[in-house]
């Protein structure tokens, strides 16, 4: 089976595990982090057709003939997304929640240019960090928000 993963057709050979597990193991994409394996977490975010998904969840027969993102799908060339970037300058303190919450920002701004305050806070609030980084999550939401226009 062939999946579209980062603007790449990959032949894949396990169709029924979880898209985590191919992304790591067959494809040796290890942005996509496993915390929990049920779904809480959001260590495992990656996108489907930009939507922010937990890849823990979703079966890579259930990504089929959808594009999936992963953290290594986001740059242009040498350009950093901008959710890439605004981590870069302000990263989390351990990092291994950061993937999952990088990949929820481009999600939320891919929906919406100028999120507020309140929307930051909820999609965040939809990952967990074990090191109690949020505000430096809401800040670098803010700041990529900010580098997308400043590059637009």
């Amino acid at each position: 089976m062939e999946l579209d993963v980062n603007g790449a057709r990959r032949q894949i050979a396990h169709p029924d595990e979880p898209l985590l597990w191919v992304l790591r193991d067959e494809l040796g994409l290890n942005g996509v982090r496993y915390g929990c394996g049920i779904g809480v977490c959001g260590c495992c975010t990656v996108l489907l057709d930009a939507e922010a998904v937990r890849s823990c969840q979703v079966s890579a027969a259930q990504a089929a003939g959808r594009a999936v993102t992963t953290l290594e799908g986001l740059a242009d060339g040498e350009t950093l997304h901008p959710a890439q970037q605004a981590y870069l300058e302000n990263p989390l303190q351990c990092g291994w929640c950061l993937p999952g919450h990088v990949m929820t920002a481009v999600a939320l701004l891919s929906r919406d240019a100028d999120p507020t305050p309140e929307q930051i806070e909820a999609e965040a609030s939809r990952n967990l960090c074990r090191c109690g980084g949020y505000g430096a999550v809401r800040e670098n939401v803010t700041r990529a928000a900010s580098i997308a226009r400043e590059r637009s």
